[in-house]
């Protein structure tokens, strides 16, 4: 079993979770984070951080769809290990409906 986050985060970033993370298994993109699921190691002390609840754990029926994603841009995007600053319009953005579609990047976060 592994963790995901989902489309909340995107336009969010926030990054409570990457302190926490023993393992390191978080990656950066410029507008969401994502979870190595070959790194992660299910210990779970990322979900609770997160404030937002993007993170999953993916037995959860919700997180089917982000476990591919979540891996692929995990092989593609720099790694964060260190808190950050959330994206300016986090809290505007934080109960958006349909991010994926409307506002996901694939372009690389800076990392650490």
């Amino acid at each position: 079993m592994t963790f995901v986050v989902t489309d909340v985060c995107i336009k969010c970033k926030y990054t409570d979770c990457v302190e926490v993370c023993p393992v390191d298994c978080f990656y950066e993109g410029e507008n969401m984070l994502v979870i190595s699921p070959d790194e992660c190691i299910d210990c779970g002390v990322c979900e609770p951080e997160c404030p937002i609840e993007a993170i999953l754990p993916d037995s959860d029926d919700k997180a089917d769809k982000w476990l591919e994603l979540n891996k692929d841009y995990s092989e593609k995007w720099p790694n964060i290990t260190h808190t950050k600053e959330p994206l300016p319009e986090a809290d505007a953005m934080k109960d958006e409906e349909g991010k994926l579609e409307k506002h996901f990047s694939e372009k690389p976060g800076e990392g650490d």
